[in-house]
């Protein structure tokens, strides 16, 4: 038997009540990136939140769930063939990467957007060179950045979700864990995907660039790469991440990071979403998951994960899309012995 860390009542998952397959994306003429919530395809401004939690951890003993988690890639990239559509995301997020490291030695102007969410002008200029690339080869493409949010053609079948710094706080202060992330999604689905990930540190910069496309596998720095085979918790190394907003879903993590850290060789918090997918990815960590997060900080890091073999799903482990505002990702090996969390939206 599994034990049980946090005691709540479990209500079944907001997903049983809507659609299966999410409507086709669309968004409000009065959306704003900081302000919405992302969920199941769909986007609704101004909705309050509240939630019911329930967490359960489970040692090696536990049989591994044969449940098979759906798939979160692109079946196609429609008219695009892969190879052209994955070149663009790799040069558009190498012109990014190139900003941040210009940038990387010298003095940082930081901004707040709230009382700890920095914004440097290098967010600034990264995506703006990114966007230039994007629109340069896809003019009618839509493109979602974090910092200038939507753009482009609304009917188009392509979304980008540009993070043009992934890690802006670590990047601040010269800690080597942040990117720059640039996914692009075919109606709905990723299709393609690229993290340069910024590595060593301040006098020793340098970067490793993991990229994927739908069905064509992961690869780190033009290597194949693979998830771990370890399939007992106990073995492993887990990764978390916490937002700026200190709510229910916060402190639900942080028993969880406590309740991990017992059973497991370690939890780490590195402060970057695409940087812990691919780490999973690289088989260098056997799980990440987090809450709040948006569709720039996931929409690469999970075609990663998935195309080297590990599994996505959202925290109940239900179907995962970049519209969720949480997601589990692992090697596939551990995915039932992880958190279970039920997110419910008031209207």
């Amino acid at each position: 038997m599994g034990r049980c860390l946090l005691s709540s009542t479990v209500i079944p998952p907001l997903r049983t009540l809507l659609p299966s397959d999410p409507p086709k994306l669309a968004f409000p003429k009065n959306f704003s990136t900081h302000s919405a919530i992302f969920h199941y395809g769909v986007c609704t401004t101004g909705a309050k939140t509240s939630g019911a939690f329930c967490t359960k951890a489970t040692l090696s003993e536990v049989g591994n769930n044969k449940k098979v988690y759906s798939k979160i890639g692109a079946d196609s990239t429609g008219s695009i063939p892969s190879n052209e559509l994955l070149q663009v995301v790799e040069a558009a997020a190498k012109t990014g990467a190139q900003v941040v490291m210009d940038a990387v030695n010298k003095p940082r102007n930081v901004t707040y957007k709230g009382l700890t969410d920095l914004v440097t002008d290098t967010d600034k200029s990264s995506e703006v060179a990114i966007l230039e690339v994007v629109r340069k080869n896809f003019p009618d493409h839509l493109i979602l950045g974090e910092e200038g949010g939507i753009i482009g053609d609304s009917s188009s079948d392509y979304l980008w979700c540009i993070d043009p710094l992934d890690g802006t706080t670590n990047f601040a202060h010269g800690y080597p864990s942040f990117a720059v992330s640039v996914g692009v999604l075919f109606r709905g689905k990723p299709a393609a995907a690229t993290v340069v990930e910024f590595v060593g540190g301040p006098m020793c910069w340098n970067t490793r660039i993991f990229s994927a496309a739908a069905g064509k596998g992961a690869f780190a720095n033009g290597e194949k790469i693979h998830v771990s085979g370890t399939d007992k918790v106990e073995q492993s190394l887990l990764v978390t991440g916490f937002g700026y907003e200190h709510d229910d879903p916060w402190a639900t993590n942080m028993e969880l990071f406590k309740d991990f850290t017992d059973v497991s060789r370690g939890v780490r918090r590195l402060g970057a979403a695409a940087v812990d997918m691919c780490h999973v990815a690289l088989g260098i960590a056997e799980a990440y998951w987090e809450y709040r997060l948006k569709p720039w900080d996931m929409a690469a890091g999970v075609l990663i994960v998935e195309e080297a073999g590990g599994t996505v799903s959202c925290m109940d482990g239900g179907k995962f899309s970049v519209f969720d505002r949480s997601v589990l990702v692992s090697n596939g090996l551990l995915h039932a012995k992880l958190p279970s969390f039920y997110l419910f939206i008031d209207g």
